[in-house]
C-alpha cells in the first residue's frame, strides 16, 4: 500500500534528520498533526505562537542540518513570516508545512475562517515567496514530485521552503511514487571543467602570495564542510578569523584562528593583517554592515578569493556551477603549505574578569569576562540580536563550543525560541542563552517549552531598564520609547511552570560569582538576571557605533545631532 502525502513527506525529512516539529495547532492543520503523531520517530514539540515555533525550526536546522515548522492557513502562517524571512537571509534551511482548506472547501468560493476578501486560495503561497526558496501545494498526484523539487532547491541554497497541504490531501495515499531524475538542484555536481579552470586560477593567484589568509563563512557550517575547511587550513599553514556572522564555523582553539576580523570594530591587527594581505581566501563569506564591523573593515576586493556554495570568485572572474565541497578538497591537495607565517595571536578581548564583592556589575570586563570563563567545551551559544549578541561574537569559544544569532537579519526575540530549538536538537549539550530584556520579552513565554520537554537550559538575561542599542543610537535616549515594563525576569520560570529551576536576580560582581559558580556544580535549568546600570554598553559595542558615525562623517554626539534638530537643523543621520 503507497504511503500517504504526509506518511511521505516525514518519511523523508526523517531521512535528513529532522525528527522534531515546531508550531502551532489549528483547524486546517490537524491532518499534518494527525500524521506526526502517528510516526513513532518523529515528535510534536509544539510553540506558544508561530513566530516563535519558526525561531525554534531555526535553531534546530542549525544544528541538524534541516528544520520543519508547522501553521495553519493565514493566520498561522502569516505570523510566521518573520521567522523564515530571517532565516532566508541567515542560510538556515527550514521546511515551513502549512494546512489549507480542503479542495472541496476551495470548489464552494466561499470565505472561510481566516481568508480576507478575496477568493484566491493560494494568495498567502505566493505572499511568501519572497522569503522561500521554492514552494508548492501538494497533492495524491504531485506529492512526490513537488516534495522533492522544493527539499532539493531549500538544501541547495540552504534556505527556507513552504509545503501547503489542502485539508483533504493529507492522509490520502500518493498516486504517483516515481521520483522524476530531473529535479533542478538535486544532487548537484560540479562541472569539471570549470571545476578545474577555478582551482587553477585560485592555485596560481595564491602561490604569489607572500600574505595570504582564510575567511570562512557561515555556509561552511551551514553545508556540513567544517571538518574540510579545518583541513584546508591544516594543509596550507594558513592563519585564519572570521566575521560576525561567521563565528565559530570553525573550531576558535584551532591554532592557527587569529580571532574575529570585524574591521576597526575587533582586534586592530587582524583587521591590519587582513588589509595588507596579498591575498585573501574567503570560503563563502558576506560582505554586509555586521561582517565588515560597520563598514570599517577596508581591503582590496580584486585582491580576495570567495570560493561560494556554488560557485567561485577570484578577483573579477567567476566560475559558476563548481560545488563547494569538490573545490575545497582539491585545494587541500593543490596549494602550497606557507611557513612562519607571522599572524596576530588570538587575544583575549575582555582580559581577566575584575571586580568582586559589592562591585556593580559593568557590562564590560565584570560581566563578559565572566561569561566567556563559565563556557564549557561543546557549549551552544545562542545571543538574542543586541548589545549582548555583539558582545559575545568576540568572546573566545572554548573546544567545540558555537555562537548561535542572527548575523545580519538582527531580529530581537530571536534567543529564547532559538535555545529551544538548539535543546531539543541536541539535548546532550548545554545550551545557554544570552540576551537583553527588551529582546527578551518579545519571546519570553517559550520558556515553558523547555520544562515540558526535560531540558535544563542556562539563561542569563541582562536587565538594563530599557533598549540599550536605541538609547546609544537614537537622537534622545530618554525618549519614552526606549523605556520597557519592568518585570521581575527571574520569576518567568516560576510564571510558566518550571520546577527545580535555579533562578536568581544578581546586582554585584560577587553575586554573579556565586550564581555562575553555583550553575556549574549543579545539572540543572537556571535563569540568571542580571542587573547592570541603564547606560552600560559593551566597550566594543560602544565604540562600533561611534566608528560608524565617523565613517560617514558623523563626529558629533546624538545629544549634539538632537540639539541641532529641534533648531530645525536638517542633519543627515546617514549619507
Amino acid at each position: 500500500m503507497s504511503k500517504t502525502v504526509i506518511q511521505y513527506v516525514i518519511s523523508r525529512l526523517k531521512e535528513h534528520g529532522v525528527s522534531d516539529y515546531f508550531g502551532v495547532p489549528g483547524d486546517f492543520v490537524y491532518p499534518i498533526l494527525d500524521g506526526i503523531l502517528d510516526d513513532k520517530d518523529a515528535q510534536w514539540r509544539g510553540s506558544c505562537n508561530e513566530l516563535n515555533g519558526g525561531y525554534s525550526a531555526d535553531g534546530y536546522a542549525r544544528i541538524k542540518g534541516l528544520g520543519a515548522v508547522v501553521s495553519t492557513y493565514v493566520a498561522g502562517e502569516l505570523s510566521l513570516v518573520n521567522a523564515l524571512a530571517c532565516a532566508y537571509g541567515e542560510h538556515v534551511p527550514i521546511i515551513s508545512m502549512v494546512g489549507m482548506p480542503s479542495r472541496q472547501q476551495q470548489a464552494t468560493g466561499e470565505f472561510w475562517h481566516h481568508m480576507i476578501d478575496r477568493h484566491d486560495y493560494d494568495l498567502f503561497v505566493k505572499m511568501q515567496k519572497t522569503v522561500t526558496i521554492a514552494s508548492a501545494i501538494l497533492t495524491p498526484e504531485n506529492c512526490v514530485a513537488e516534495f522533492e523539487r522544493v527539499l532539493a532547491a531549500v538544501l541547495y541554497h540552504r534556505r527556507p521552503g513552504y509545503l501547503g497541504f489542502p485539508g483533504d490531501v493529507a492522509h490520502l495515499p500518493i498516486v504517483n511514487t516515481t521520483v522524476p531524475d530531473n529535479i533542478p538542484f538535486a544532487n548537484p555536481k560540479s562541472d569539471p571543467a570549470t571545476l578545474e579552470q577555478s582551482v587553477s586560477h585560485i592555485v596560481e593567484v595564491m602561490s604569489k602570495a607572500q600574505k595570504a589568509c582564510i575567511l570562512p563563512g557561515v555556509v561552511v557550517k551551514r553545508c556540513g564542510l567544517s571538518d574540510l575547511a579545518t583541513q584546508l587550513v591544516d594543509a596550507t599553514g594558513l592563519p585564519f578569523a572570521t566575521a560576525f556572522q561567521d563565528k565559530s564555523t570553525l573550531d576558535e582553539t584551532h591554532p592557527n584562528y587569529m580571532g574575529m576580523f570585524m574591521g576597526k570594530f575587533a582586534n586592530p591587527e587582524v583587521n591590519e593583517f587582513f588589509s595588507s594581505s596579498d591575498c585573501i581566501l574567503g570560503l563563502g563569506p558576506i560582505r554586509h554592515y555586521f561582517n565588515t564591523g560597520f563598514f570599517t573593515a577596508e581591503y582590496d576586493v580584486s585582491k580576495t578569493i570567495n570560493v561560494q556554495m556554488h560557485e567561485v570568485r577570484v578577483g573579477n572572474a567567476v566560475y559558476k556551477n563548481v560545488e563547494m565541497k569538490d573545490v575545497l578538497e582539491a585545494l587541500i591537495k593543490k596549494l602550497p603549505k606557507w611557513k612562519d607565517v607571522k599572524a596576530p595571536s588570538k587575544i583575549t578581548p575582555f582580559g581577566e574578569p575584575t571586580g568582586g564583592g559589592s562591585d556593580s556589575i559593568d557590562a564590560g570586563n565584570p560581566l563578559y569576562a565572566r561569561l566567556a570563563k563559565f563556557l564549557k567545551p561543546g557549549d551552544i551559544l545562542v545571543g538574542d540580536p543586541g548589545s549582548p549578541s555583539l558582545a559575545a561574537t568576540v568572546m573566545n569559544m572554548p573546544e567545540g563550543a558555537e555562537l548561535q544569532t542572527q548575523g545580519i537579519a538582527g531580529s530581537i526575540g530571536f534567543g529564547t525560541p532559538a535555545a529551544l530549538g538548539a535543546a531539543v536538537a541536541a539535548p546532550d549539550r548545554r545550551v545557554v542563552m544570552v540576551g537583553g530584556e527588551g529582546a527578551h520579552q518579545l519571546t519570553a513565554q517559550e520558556i515553558g517549552q523547555f520544562y515540558k520537554f526535560g531540558l535544563k537550559p542556562v539563561f542569563i538575561v541582562i536587565n538594563n531598564d530599557g533598549y540599550l542599542v536605541e538609547r546609544y543610537t537614537c537622537w534622545d535616549p530618554e525618549q519614552e520609547f526606549n523605556d520597557l515594563p519592568k518585570w521581575e525576569y527571574h520569576k518567568l520560570p516560576e510564571v510558566f511552570g518550571c520546577k527545580d529551576w535555579f533562578t536568581t536576580k544578581v546586582t554585584t560582581t560577587g553575586e554573579l560569582d556565586a550564581a555562575l559558580e553555583e550553575v556549574n556544580k549543579n545539572d540543572r535549568a537556571a535563569y540568571i538576571e542580571v542587573v547592570t546600570d541603564r547606560y552600560s554598553m559593551p566597550p566594543m559595542s560602544e565604540t562600533m557605533f561611534t566608528l560608524t558615525r565617523k565613517k560617514f562623517g558623523q563626529t558629533f554626539t546624538w545629544e549634539e545631532w538632537y540639539s541641532e534638530f529641534k533648531k530645525g537643523k536638517n542633519i543627515a543621520i546617514r549619507k
